[in-house]
């Protein structure tokens, strides 16, 4: 049977290399070209190019992930309205909505992360 230490070391890994790999990314572009992303208006209404941007975003993206290796439960609350976030980009680019729905499902697990890590803290 799987246990609750169990599912939470998974998550873990998950939420905290995920967004680790997602921030690296941003530098080299290997899996995607991440401006992409952002519609045209949106890029419009950035004081940068969209790639300095999404540099930016990388960081916070790898600051996330170490933060739910170091303090799950911060980090797994940061992930989640991260995840959010970016959908909401998503969707008001008006484009990629499959994505958008992915990261609304991955922000769930995120969140998910975060109870189990108060669970596994109520029951010591």
């Amino acid at each position: 049977m799987t246990s609750i230490a169990q599912l939470q070391r998974l998550l873990k890994y998950t939420y905290g290399l995920v967004p680790i790999v997602a921030g690296l990314d941003k530098f080299t572009n290997l899996l995607t070209n991440w401006s992409s992303y952002l519609s045209e208006g949106q890029k419009g209404l950035l004081p940068m190019e969209a790639s300095a941007f999404m540099k930016i975003v990388g960081v916070i993206e790898i600051v996330a992930g170490l933060l739910v290796f170091l303090k799950p439960l911060y980090g797994a609350y940061l992930v989640m309205v991260w995840l959010i976030c970016i959908a909401l980009v998503l969707i008001t680019g008006g484009g990629y909505f499959d994505v958008a729905v992915r990261d609304l499902v991955m922000a769930i697990g995120a969140y998910t992360l975060a109870q189990l890590t108060l669970l596994s803290k109520n029951s010591k």
